[in-house]
């Protein structure tokens, strides 16, 4: 299909896509995004990478119910860093739309996702966990969940979350349309599907190129105590743009940070032992460019979306062989080329054999890079470290650039509805309804969304008007 015009989909989402600049559907949306218009049930294969997320984002806000305020939609997915990164996808692709949508997870305050879930609110991105809490404390309404998307089914299955996911599909409706995602096919996810899905239409997504022509992987051996001497050679021998560092604890992620980083090299890290937001703003950071070395446990080695990571570097050999397989999948994305590199003490190799195993085929062993090599390498570094990156722009930047967020000090105790707001703003001369983009009515206050550069007239505006009868005071909202 030329581009995503073919769906018949809302021109509303047609432009948000263009923004967010999905120019022509990957295999995988072409084949998904007709079913999921249809009420098809699905069961997707499919490797990471290949734009499932937007196959199942695009048909759901296309069908979601705007003027309903309920969820409609249910996404489970197994770590918090896809729980949020999808629903960033979601709030972009149905921006215009006004499509809400929420993420539960946990190590975030339980109260601020009350508070979000008591919104306006169509979809709900969830980790199993948190949204059978929310479900047991009846702080969610799932009651007319039209769509279930289980993604990462098999992740679900590693982590032992398949049994939360049983107990949270039967607390669903029964005519419900559900879309399962998996990059393996286990006989435990087929036992899933066949109880719980019907009739579905399964869709095996291959790989234009296979995973050894676009990404090259080789390994050396190394005694523990020379890993860091290793890795500094293969950095100046490679001279990544970006680069995810795996280790094995969260002890070898501090320490090897804080060698990195006395070293003057720039970087970051990331690991289950901190604060949430830490590690939100942690991958935001990394996803803009604002250093080069992302040191990190495998939470980020799962369905994590960041463009040209150039090298994946695992400083320990994962012990369970799948973890291999994500590891390398952060690099070699879509169609772009990466390689990953493995240090293995010469105690560990048999977990090599049982990664070559599982992947069916050989690692070949690297060759160290020469001298020369290491010093012209090492002075190439150095002079492009100086110079300070230029951060990428985020996703949503087209979006942003012509919506203005604004903040009035008036919510649901002063008795606001969504109606009154369209009603006050709709009333300024050149301003209509289409204009405004997503309303967020809290206890005290409101966030609204003004599009089309429309932003200034209506702050300007605002503070000669009022909202029922009372004065309000408006600003812009600091993002």
């Amino acid at each position: 299909m030329a581009n995503f015009n073919g769906f018949n989909i809302d021109n509303e989402i047609i432009l948000c896509l263009d923004k967010l600049g999905y120019k022509n559907p990957t295999e995988v949306q072409e084949k998904v995004i007709p079913l999921v218009l249809k009420n098809k049930d699905i069961i997707v294969k499919s490797q990471t990478g290949s734009g499932k997320t937007a196959a199942f984002a695009i048909p759901i806000c296309e069908k979601v119910e705007i003027e309903n305020s309920y969820p409609q939609a249910l996404i489970l997915t197994p770590t918090r860093e896809l729980c949020v990164q999808i629903k960033e996808d979601i709030s972009n692709i149905g921006r215009f739309k006004k499509v809400r949508c929420a993420a539960v997870f946990g190590k975030q305050i339980f109260s601020s996702q009350v508070k979000e879930l008591k919104q306006r609110v169509h979809v709900v991105v969830g980790t199993p966990g948190r949204t059978m809490d929310h479900i047991e404390r009846g702080t969610i309404d799932l009651s007319r969940i039209k769509y279930l998307v289980i993604d990462e089914a098999d992740e679900m299955l590693n982590m032992g979350f398949i049994d939360q996911v049983k107990d949270i599909i039967n607390k669903l409706p029964k005519n419900k349309m559900t879309m399962l995602f998996s990059a393996t096919m286990s006989e435990n996810i087929q036992l899933l599907c066949n109880k719980y899905m019907r009739e579905p239409e399964v869709i095996n997504i291959k790989s234009k190129k296979a995973i050894t022509e676009k990404i090259e992987d080789y390994y050396y051996y190394v005694e523990g105590r020379e890993k860091l001497d290793l890795l500094e050679k293969v950095i100046y021998s490679e001279n990544p743009d970006s680069c995810i560092i795996f280790c094995s604890t969260r002890n070898t992620v501090e320490n090897l940070f804080s060698q990195l980083k006395e070293k003057g090299f720039p970087c970051g890290l990331i690991h289950g032992g901190m604060l949430q937001q830490d590690r939100l703003n942690v991958m935001e950071d990394f996803k803009r460019g604002k250093f080069t070395f992302l040191v990190a446990t495998d939470i980020a080695a799962r369905g994590i979306d960041i463009d040209n990571i150039t090298h994946v570097i695992s400083y320990d050999i994962p012990f369970e062989k799948e973890s291999y397989v994500h590891r390398i999948g952060r690099t070699g994305r879509a169609e772009n080329t990466g390689k990953a590199i493995s240090f293995a003490t010469p105690n560990q190799a048999r977990f090599l054999s049982e990664i070559e195993e599982y992947i069916g085929r050989t690692i070949e062993q690297g060759v160290l890079p020469e001298i020369k090599d290491i010093e012209e390498g090492k002075k190439l570094f150095y002079d492009r470290i100086k110079n300070k990156p230029k951060l990428k722009k985020k996703k949503s930047f087209e979006i942003d650039k012509d919506i203005t967020k604004i903040y009035i000090n008036a919510g649901k105790k002063k008795k606001i509805r969504n109606l009154d707001i369209v009603g006050t703003i709709s009333n300024i001369n050149g301003v209509e309804a289409a204009d405004i983009g997503i309303i967020d009515i809290q206890d005290n206050l409101s966030y609204i969304d003004i599009l089309n550069c429309k932003g200034s007239l209506v702050l300007e505006a605002l503070k000669k008007k009022t909202i029922k009868g009372k004065k309000i005071r408006c600003e812009k909202a600091q993002r």
